[in-house]
C-alpha cells in the first residue's frame, strides 16, 4: 500500500500540485466504499473504488477542481452541488455573508433580499437560513445555473422562500431591504491569463467583467438605485483594486459607500454602499 500511495503523490508532485497529500486524500475519501476519514499511512485498499479513483485523479492531473470532480464545494459550512456551470463558492464571497449579519443583526426581522447573479445560489440560500422570515429573489442570466440554485436550496429546505428568476440582474421592480451581488469582476487580459482550473471549468460569464474588469458594476449601478429605499443596504464584492472605480460608478447613481470590507489578505474585499 505504501507503493500505492507513494506512485500517487509523486505524480502529483511531479505535476507541481502544491498540496499533494490534500490533494490525494480528498481524491481518496470521494473513491471510498466507507464513509470514514482518510489517513495515508493507514489506509486498505480494499476500502478504496479503484477505477473511480483514477478516474477523478486523471481528471485532477488536467487541473480539474476537486469540487468539480466530487460536484461538491463547502461554503459557510454547508455543502453546495457545483458542476462547470456555475462558480464554485469563495471563502473571500463569505465576507458578503458577515457584512450583512452586521447591518441585519435581528435574524428574525421579515427582509427582503435580492441576490443578483446567483449562481449555485450560495449568498440566497444561507441568508434565508439566517433570516428565516425573509424573502429572497435570486437571478441569475444562466438557466443551468437557476437550475442548480434551485436544486441547492431543494437540498437545504429553503426553496420555500427564494424566488428564482432567469434574467439579467433583474427583471421586475421592488423595493428590496438588502441587494447582495458577487458580479465577475475580471479584465479580459486577466481571465486569459487566469489559470485551467478557472478557464476550463468554470463558467466565463462568471468571471469576465470586460475590458476593464467594470461592466457589471455599471450595469447594476443602473437598476438598483429604484429598488432601494432609504434603508436598504448594497453590498457587493469587488477585485482587487477596484474600490475607487466601483465608488464612482455608483456615486454617480447617488449611492455612496459607508463601509469597505477588506479580506483575508487585506485587500479590499466587499463594499457596504446605501442612498
Amino acid at each position: 500500500m505504501n507503493n500505492f500511495i507513494g506512485y500517487y503523490l509523486g505524480e502529483l508532485k511531479k505535476n507541481n500540485f502544491s498540496y499533494p497529500e490534500i490533494e490525494l486524500k480528498a481524491l481518496l475519501k470521494f473513491s471510498s466504499k466507507i464513509n470514514k476519514d482518510i489517513f495515508l499511512n493507514n489506509i486498505s485498499i480494499k476500502e478504496i473504488n479503484l477505477n473511480k479513483f483514477k478516474l477523478a485523479f486523471a481528471k485532477r492531473l488536467n487541473k480539474e477542481p476537486i469540487s468539480k470532480i466530487t460536484n461538491k464545494k463547502e461554503f459557510w459550512s454547508c455543502d453546495f452541488f457545483v458542476n462547470e456551470k456555475v462558480l464554485d463558492p469563495r471563502p473571500e464571497t463569505e465576507f458578503i455573508i458577515e457584512s450583512v449579519q452586521k447591518y441585519f443583526s435581528n435574524y428574525n426581522k421579515f427582509l427582503k433580499i435580492a441576490d443578483f447573479g446567483t449562481g449555485s445560489g450560495c449568498l440566497a440560500i444561507i441568508l434565508a437560513k439566517l433570516y428565516k422570515n425573509s424573502k429572497i429573489t435570486a437571478t441569475d442570466i444562466s438557466i443551468d445555473a437557476i437550475n442548480i440554485a434551485k436544486q441547492n436550496s431543494k437540498k437545504h429546505k429553503v426553496n420555500d422562500r427564494i424566488s428564482f428568476f432567469q434574467c439579467k440582474w433583474i427583471n421586475h421592480i421592488n423595493n428590496f431591504d438588502l441587494i447582495v451581488s458577487n458580479p465577475p469582476y475580471l479584465t479580459n487580459s486577466s481571465y486569459e491569463k487566469s489559470d485551467k482550473g478557472i478557464k476550463f471549468f468554470e463558467p466565463k460569464i462568471a468571471f469576465n467583467g470586460g475590458d476593464d474588469g467594470l461592466n457589471a458594476y455599471r450595469e447594476i449601478a443602473k437598476k438598483v438605485f429604484n429598488l432601494m429605499h432609504l434603508n436598504s443596504y448594497l453590498i457587493l464584492e469587488i477585485g482587487y483594486n477596484q474600490k475607487k472605480s466601483v465608488k464612482k460608478i455608483f456615486a454617480k447613481r447617488g449611492i455612496r459607500i459607508v463601509e469597505i470590507i477588506k479580506d483575508y489578505q487585506s485587500i479590499d474585499r466587499v463594499l457596504v454602499l446605501k442612498k
